[in-house]
């Protein structure tokens, strides 16, 4: 076995006016370290995913952090026997993530943060809280908590108004919601709270640092990733998940054996809807 890659995902909301200036010495950096994946930089924020040997991403995000804005942003790590990711990107964005509200704003305004060990206690208790997904649909499909609330979204644009029918039942009521990092979260807890709703946690470092902190308790399948692993295991392991090259939907094992399955042309979510 070669060299393992060691993989980062993060991010902070944080005012960055001069996001057009950080792009060029990123885009330097990272191509002088061998890295490969996506920093995404806005006015309201920066994230990222990236993948390469250890010593390189530690260089990285040592020289990241000589900008006093991104000392000790939260990481979430894996390793992988492979590079994930085929590119390096350094992108210019209006939102790191996209919901078009311009007057919420993270770095200012978000609910509260649960910890996995917390969130985790409440459900061994089995305590009254509403458990909210904010993810996708095709998320969900490849696991999430017991009995949580899925919104049936395909994007995230489609949160706020999904999450708004939900005010009049919950208004008042203990919400915990995740994501696969925490970053959507973040953003989904102020929108809610500018809806209304009076009682919001996020869960800190989403569903992997649910994992990493206190494993699988209450969670069912795997976690959905946005890279060529495609999913991983509470144990934070690549699982059998494929990607459908046609729609970008998650298959399963099982789905990877049906006669729908044709590998770069269709899946069962997309057969006949796709020419």
């Amino acid at each position: 076995m070669g060299e393992l890659i060691l993989n980062i995902a993060g991010y902070r909301f944080i005012d960055l006016l001069d996001r057009d200036d950080l792009r060029k010495p990123l885009q330097e950096l990272c191509a002088k370290l061998d890295l490969k994946g996506t920093i995404l930089l806005s006015e309201e924020g920066i994230n990222f995913f990236l993948a390469a040997n250890e010593s390189n991403i530690r260089q990285f995000i040592s020289e990241l952090e000589k900008d006093e804005r991104f000392v000790d942003i939260t990481l979430k790590e894996s390793y992988t026997d492979y590079q994930p990711f085929n590119r390096m990107n350094v992108r210019l964005k209006k939102e790191i993530i996209s919901v078009g509200m311009d007057e919420i704003q993270p770095s200012q305004f978000t609910g509260d943060e649960i910890t996995p060990t917390e969130f985790k206690k409440w459900l061994d208790e089995g305590r009254d809280v509403a458990v909210l997904d904010a993810r996708n649909g095709y998320e969900l499909r490849v696991g999430t908590f017991e009995n949580a609330i899925d919104l049936k979204i395909k994007s995230f644009r489609q949160f706020p108004k999904a999450a708004e029918s939900l005010l009049e039942e919950l208004e008042d009521t203990p919400i915990v919601m995740y994501c696969t990092g925490g970053v959507r979260c973040e953003k989904a807890s102020a929108i809610m709270l500018n809806q209304g709703f009076k009682n919001v946690y996020q869960l800190k470092g989403g569903i992997l640092g649910y994992f990493e902190e206190v494993g699988g308790d209450h969670w069912v399948g795997d976690c959905f990733v946005f890279d060529q692993r495609v999913s991983v295991n509470p144990q934070l392991e690549e699982t059998g998940f494929a990607q459908c090259f046609a729609c970008r939907e998650p298959i399963s094992v099982e789905e990877q054996n049906s006669p729908e399955y044709v590998v770069g042309e269709s899946c069962p979510y997309c057969i006949g809807r796709i020419k």
